[in-house]
């Protein structure tokens, strides 16, 4: 595995890996894409250029779930699912999910601290270019925050998960820790979590998964 640091922002942002403990969880909710049903539960929206969004609950190989099913081959494109029952600062949240085989991006995410379209943090498994990226969405930038390269298998189920506590973002594929990112810029309020995709990405999320940290 490689991680990258971004050593621009080192005076007020700091990549580390495998660094100690990480805040206790409390209890979780564990939303599961059986039914068209748990879709009153999100907000759906889409940012960026291009083409309207348009998520289903689908049938798959990766079996049943929540899909972003309107193909847009701008990479600029993002696709979001907002969580609606759960605000907060300090919280987990994963996802399960399988990639398809789309030819400009290949991408699940999830988001935590949303405020706004311009404002959130969002981590990002791309299984075309086999990695997995912590990005902080500030006045509409996006500005890539920690990367590490891991092996992102399409048609592979897989688990994406991050932790914002206090101005530590701690980011888990496949059950493990990759790396934490510490923003001491811009810790963040309280906001919104959900998923997300970008470009003609057509990703399956079996679950999600979502609880507040202590």
């Amino acid at each position: 595995m490689k991680t990258r640091v971004f050593p621009y922002w080192l005076p007020i942002c700091t990549l580390l890996f495998a660094c100690g403990p990480t805040a206790s969880r409390g209890p979780s909710d564990a939303i599961m894409f059986d039914t068209e049903k748990r879709l009153d539960d999100f907000v759906f929206f889409a940012s960026g250029d291009g083409r309207p969004h348009r998520w289903s609950v689908i049938y798959s190989d990766a079996g049943r779930g929540l899909a972003q099913i309107a193909s847009d081959p701008n990479e600029n494109r993002l696709a979001l699912a907002l969580y609606r029952p759960l605000a907060g600062r300090d919280v987990y949240v994963s996802t399960r999910f399988m990639t398809d085989s789309s030819k400009i991006d290949r991408a699940a995410g999830v988001f935590v601290r949303f405020r706004s379209p311009d404002d959130y943090y969002a981590v990002r498994a791309s299984a075309l270019e086999n990695n997995v990226n912590l990005y902080r969405i500030a006045a509409g930038r996006r500005e890539t925050i920690g990367s590490m390269d891991v092996n992102v298998s399409g048609q592979a189920r897989h688990t994406l998960g991050i932790a914002a506590s206090e101005d530590r973002l701690t980011v888990f594929f496949d059950g493990k820790e990759l790396f934490v990112a510490t923003d001491r810029r811009r810790p963040g309020p309280p906001g919104k979590v959900g998923l997300w995709t970008e470009a003609d990405s057509m990703t399956v999320f079996e679950n999600l998964e979502v609880s507040t940290l202590h």
